[in-house]
């Protein structure tokens, strides 16, 4: 028997051959069966293609312990994980039910043997009577008939299948490198799953003609009749089922459709198993680290597709599919940067009498430092705040509006309004102000520029708050202030002291003694000397003669030095002297008024309306030995500074100096009474620095910065020294008169000259700038200069001294005394 298949779902034909010696079909062949096409049931179990189900992230790395809330922000140099989750296939699938009938016509053939008594009359025993008497028949029958027997069958088919693994996935953002990542599967297993097309049937082979077992039949009194027997039983057990295969289709080790054989119908397949979730490290890519080249940006969209490839094996369709990945957070990307500047105050050198609330006192000629912490506060967000912030910056600058020096040793020169970069990792900066920087008030710019910051970036004040800027900043509000300073006296008019100061008898060749303050130079550096050569000229300050001071009348010398704005035509320095007696024997201080005679006048009050005696100064005194170079320093700046081209029209550079070093410099010059002094553009000279000075700088502006100042004083020959307060006038008339010896005049001790000094800039003489003693927050001449408080006589007593103190005058001897010597009696 064969069977023979017309096409995928065409006719079956059935032909039963009786097979011969030759194994050939005999012909005609007897009748056959016949198998109808199979045709779709309408059974179908079908799943449309599932859905991938994703969601991914974008954060700050690492995964569960997030550094930055990249909602908020998150800087450039730091990373981003990318984490994708979805299911870990996809799948579609038709499943259809076919099914069909086979028809089979089978002979039967059956022998019936046939029994029945018709009984016949005989007559009986009596031989008379008619009896009836078995007769028993008995024929045999075949009884053949044909039936047709039908055997349906069903089968399931695979009429698509799609299977999909996971290729990759790409998310989208612009703080990724190149604006987005690409994430291959990591320890991903696709699924595994065979098909194969084994449907069909095959028809039983029944025989075409069966003899069944014979069989009996009894009647009655006639024939049995064998028309009402049916054979198709015996048909029906001669035809077996269909056999069937089903499509064959393993998903993962699970049997969904089973092509085993099997009778009449084919098992009813199960579903594909839904996908599972890949597991969260399947699609995830740590560490995208944000390139510098990302500007700070706020909110930036994400996007991401995920890629599904179509495995081999799959039936009738299909191809590569890709979805859209919705929800994916969005990213700021703000790199931060603080900027919390401060610069150290100066404030134990600043000499000025109101200094200036919130700014930071700047000396001429010293160092200071600069703060740039790299922490400070910023947003409150995930991973900012109050950090340090080193990592992200890409330079830091300083911009001051003056010159200054830097580097090391402060040898590096920085021209005013340069932004000049520093070591970022550095957070204390040196510096060093030269003196030719003006006086007063000035802003320090400071920046730190983020290391993503574009050109043209933005600043903002503290810290880049906003996401807009790249750039913070701050301003240090800074007050440059000059010093007054290195008061000493030069030389003593007094005879006694002649040879202190000069080389020989006569001579105005200086011995190079000079007394200061103290025994400290302007900022504490001792300047190696004795106490013995320190103010105040005191009794024991002679090196030679014990019992030697100094008698009034006779003037001393001194100079001092500024350094700063003190160069301008209305600039001076105010000198007050005060007055205090010291009793030789008990060493008691007390303040006094002094007083001396004018011609006429007589006890004229030195600070009174009517002390009149005004002090005079020679610049270029024979004894007071200013350098030529000095003066020739001084004239030349004057020449090119103070004067319009009018006022010096037809007069050289060289004349001027010729007339100013002879003739200008030769003059007296009226500096004030005894009760107030004031040093004038007139007596002073300008000694800044001469040499290395930068390109750029104005040189003679640098010489003018710093300056030196000339002066003398002395008390009047015949002085009377009171007690605060007391009127010699007052006292004549309650003691019946006053005269010079009247007991009410201190003599037995010494007249103390005692100098407050301060500087008053451009003849504001109300707001005195800076002060030698008496500043709020510093004494140069004590805290720095060293004044010692208590001095020591050549006999080992010890008194009490204030600062300021400068001489002490013996109250009992004048210079008229060394005149009168000389008089021919």
């Amino acid at each position: 028997m064969a069977i023979i298949y017309d096409g995928k779902y065409g006719t079956y034909n059935i032909n039963l051959y009786y097979e011969g010696s030759g194994g050939t079909p005999t012909d005609p062949p007897p009748p056959g069966g016949d198998c109808t096409a199979p045709t779709p049931t309408g059974q179908v179990i079908e799943m449309p293609l599932t859905s991938p189900d994703t969601s991914a992230v974008i954060k700050a790395d690492s995964r569960g312990s997030e550094r930055f809330n990249v909602s908020d922000g998150i800087p450039t140099t730091e990373s981003l994980y990318g984490n994708v989750l979805s299911k870990s296939y996809l799948h579609k699938n038709k499943f259809v039910q076919y099914s069909g009938k086979c028809t089979f016509n089978i002979q039967v053939n059956r022998e019936f043997t046939l029994k029945w008594d018709p009984g016949k009359e005989e007559l009986g025993p009596d031989g008379k009577t008619e009896i009836t008497v078995p007769d028993p028949q008995e024929e045999t029958e075949t009884l053949t008939q044909t039936h047709t027997i039908e055997r349906e069958y069903s089968f399931w088919t695979i009429e698509n299948l799609e299977v999909y693994k996971i290729d990759e996935a790409k998310l989208w953002n612009y703080a990724f490198n190149g604006g987005g990542i690409t994430i291959s599967p990591s320890g991903y297993l696709p699924p595994v799953f065979s098909s194969s097309e084994t449907h069909g049937f095959t028809p039983p082979s029944p025989p075409a003609s069966i003899d069944a077992p014979s069989g009996s039949k009894s009647g009655g009194k006639d024939r049995p009749d064998l028309s009402g027997e049916d054979l198709k039983s015996f048909a029906e057990a001669e035809v077996d089922p269909v056999k069937v295969r089903n499509d064959t289709l393993t998903f993962n080790g699970s049997t969904i459709m089973n092509g085993s054989e099997t009778a009449r119908a084919g098992p009813t397949p199960s579903q594909i198993p839904t996908s599972p979730a890949i597991g969260e490290n399947v699609l995830y890519s740590p560490r995208n680290v944000i390139p510098t080249s990302k500007t700070n940006k706020a909110s930036q969209s994400s996007t991401g597709t995920i890629y599904y490839g179509l495995m081999s094996g799959n039936i009738n369709g299909g191809s590569d599919q890709s979805y859209p990945i919705y929800g994916i957070n969005s990213i700021t990307v703000h790199t931060p940067v603080v900027m919390y500047a401060s610069i150290s105050d100066d404030a134990e050198h600043n000499q000025k009498t109101v200094p200036a609330a919130g700014r930071s006192a700047l000396i001429l000629e010293r160092s200071f430092t600069v703060s740039l912490p790299n922490s400070g506060q910023h947003q409150s967000y995930l991973g900012y705040g109050y950090n340090n912030y080193l990592k992200y910056i890409g330079s830091k600058q300083i911009r001051f509006p003056f010159d200054v020096y830097g580097g090391v040793n402060q040898q590096q020169f920085i021209p005013k309004n340069t932004w000049i970069e520093v070591e970022k990792e550095k957070e204390s900066f040196v510096f060093y102000l030269p003196v030719w920087v003006d006086e007063g008030f000035y802003e320090v710019e400071m920046r730190t520029i983020a290391h993503n910051a574009p050109t043209g970036a933005t600043a903002q004040s503290k810290a880049n708050l906003d996401v807009q800027h790249h750039i913070a900043e701050d301003r240090v509000a800074v007050d440059v202030v000059g010093r007054l300073y290195d008061l000493r006296i030069t030389d003593i008019a007094d005879y006694n002291w002649e040879s202190v100061f000069r080389q020989s008898a006569g001579s105005a060749l200086p011995t190079g003694v000079s007394y200061w303050v103290g025994m400290n130079g302007i900022d504490g550096a001792s300047r190696g000397l004795g106490q013995k050569y320190t103010l105040p000229i005191a009794p024991g300050s002679h090196p030679i003669y014990r019992n030697v001071t100094v008698k009034t009348g006779y003037h001393f010398k001194f100079e001092l030095k500024t350094k700063g704005n003190m160069f301008g035509l209305q600039d001076r320095i105010r000198i007050t002297p005060s007055f205090y007696f010291v009793n030789s024997k008990s060493g008691q201080r007390q303040p006094v008024d002094l007083y001396y005679h004018a011609g006429n006048n007589r006890f004229v009050k030195v600070g009174s309306s009517a002390d009149q005696l005004q002090r005079y100064v020679v610049l270029n005194d024979r004894l007071r030995n200013v350098p030529v170079q000095e003066l020739t320093d001084t004239a030349l700046y004057k020449y090119d500074h103070d004067y319009t081209f009018a006022q010096i029209s037809g007069i050289s550079r060289l004349k001027y100096i010729e007339n100013y070093i002879n003739k200008y410099s030769m003059q007296k010059t009226q500096v004030g009474s005894l009760s107030l002094i004031e040093l004038n553009e007139r007596i002073r000279t300008y000694i800044g620095p001469k040499s290395a000075i930068p390109a750029g700088v104005d040189a003679a502006r640098a010489n003018a910065s710093i300056q030196k100042w000339y002066g003398e004083y002395s008390l009047p020959a015949t002085v009377y020294a009171v007690a605060k307060g007391v009127t010699p006038a007052e006292y004549g008339r309650t003691h019946q008169g006053l005269t010079d010896s009247s007991p009410i005049f201190l003599k037995e001790g010494h007249i103390v000259v005692n100098f407050n000094l301060e500087t008053i800039r451009e003849g504001n003489s109300s707001q005195p700038h800076l002060q030698y003693i008496r500043a709020p927050l510093m004494n140069q001449w004590t805290q720095m200069e060293g004044f010692l408080r208590t001095t020591q006589d050549s006999y080992g007593r010890s008194f009490a001294v204030m600062d300021g103190d400068v001489i002490f005058y013996e109250a009992g001897q004048s210079s008229q005394d060394d005149f009168r010597s000389m008089v021919i009696h």
